[in-house]
């Protein structure tokens, strides 16, 4: 069974097929780095915010609140040293900065933070008037 439909009357034999479709143009000095996954998730009690960051130890990890806004950042230091040529290079060890708005709802004072497995989880406790306010029926007329 083929997956993959090859087209008899080609214009281009496979080889340049193959060339022209590799990654060879998206190395641009100017493009976007690449930004860490993340997962947001909402319970009754609070926001969970988990930032995929296997590479990394929790010391190299800053995680800051200013003005109802969550920064996670990371600061890599450049290594100039090269042991060898590389053929393709897809990570790198860059710097980035994540930032995420805060509802009115979370208690800043309580706001914590795990790094585990790679994974950094950041909890956003409701307030408890959210979270009194979080379930309400209404009456059907």
């Amino acid at each position: 069974m083929n997956l993959v439909r090859k087209h008899k009357n080609s214009f281009s034999p496979a080889l340049i097929n193959d060339w022209l479709a590799n990654d060879w143009f998206q190395a641009h000095p100017f493009q976007d780095k690449q930004l860490p996954a993340v997962n947001i998730q909402e319970t009754e009690q609070a926001f969970l915010v988990e930032l995929l960051a296997p590479r990394l130890k929790k010391e190299d990890l800053q995680v800051e609140i200013e003005k109802d806004v969550l920064s996670i950042a990371s600061e890599a230091e450049e290594k100039t040293e090269e042991t060898g040529r590389y053929t393709r290079k897809e990570y790198n060890f860059s710097s980035f900065r994540r930032t995420f708005s805060i509802p009115e709802s979370v208690d800043s004072k309580k706001i914590d933070a795990l790094y585990s497995e790679g994974v950094l989880t950041v909890t956003l406790p409701k307030s408890k008037e959210a979270v009194q306010e979080a379930k309400k029926s209404i009456r059907i007329r």
